[in-house]
């Protein structure tokens, strides 16, 4: 309780005096596991080569824009609000390195692409066989596939769709929809169209991927943890995550508010 007053008290001193340096940071301080939180959910399964060192720095970018732009009198929480700052700045500066492969990226799409048209034949989710199939893959050649991917790929749930604030800030949406107190960030596209969209996508998901979305984003577990509830490997419920987001870009191409995704 003490520590919360403490908090609350760095605030509002510090939101009477921003050019303090001293007060900025020690909110950096305090909120600084943010960054190591977020670093460590996004380097899982990153290839090896991405020292998550080197994430942490980039969030801790974010983790300052977001205290220097934070008002605390507004009606959403500082960790809802700067989470989405430190993911959007490590994201930037991985993708600013450019460092997916062009032949990643070319079949991350053709996937993707073979899942939509294959959905939109059979009005059901396609089942590996079939991707396979529709792509002149063998399924043992597809899962290679998919294991690449999710060794390069950023691309999560967060980035699929992400609506401004009145601010100019972007808010990624599964924060939106996991932060039910939060005020709607965009008055034109009400935060029960967007929840009802994705809600949507989710729940028309093969019942083991939509398992791996929840236990990821909703309960929080990391691959390794969703691995041993599941009975499998880290790497194969890593291939499991990246059908998931796939197809969930896939069924969601057509909104305008879709986030232009790079792979």
């Amino acid at each position: 309780m003490a520590e919360a007053e403490d908090t609350k008290s760095l605030w509002l001193q510090f939101s009477t005096n921003k050019d303090d340096k001293a007060l900025r940071d020690r909110l950096i301080l305090t909120y600084a596991p943010l960054v190591k939180y977020v670093a460590g959910r996004l380097g899982s399964g990153l290839p090896a080569h991405v020292d998550e060192g080197d994430l942490v720095s980039y969030g801790l970018l974010g983790l300052i824009g977001a205290i220097e732009r934070y008002d605390p009198e507004r009606d959403v929480k500082f960790e809802t609000y700067a989470i989405a700052r430190i993911k959007g700045s490590i994201i930037d500066e991985l993708r600013a390195m450019d460092w997916v492969p062009r032949s990643v990226r070319a079949r991350a799409r053709d996937i993707e692409r073979a899942m939509a048209e294959l959905e939109r034949k059979i009005h059901r989710a396609p089942t590996d066989e079939e991707i396979a199939e529709k792509l002149g893959l063998s399924v043992d050649e597809l899962n290679e596939a998919l294991t690449d991917i999710s060794r390069s790929s950023i691309a999560a749930l967060d980035e699929l769709w992400t609506v401004n604030t009145s601010g100019g800030d972007s808010v990624a949406m599964i924060d939106t929809i996991e932060d039910i107190d939060a005020p709607d960030p965009q008055g034109s596209l009400s935060q029960t169209e967007m929840k009802e969209a994705i809600g949507e996508a989710i729940a028309r998901l093969p019942e083991r991927e939509k398992l791996v979305v929840t236990l990821y984003y909703y309960e929080e577990l990391t691959l390794r943890e969703i691995g041993e509830v599941l009975g499998v490997t880290e790497s194969r419920v890593s291939q499991l995550h990246t059908k998931a987001i796939l197809r969930l870009k896939a069924r969601l191409s057509g909104s305008t508010t879709r986030t232009s995704l790079e792979h």
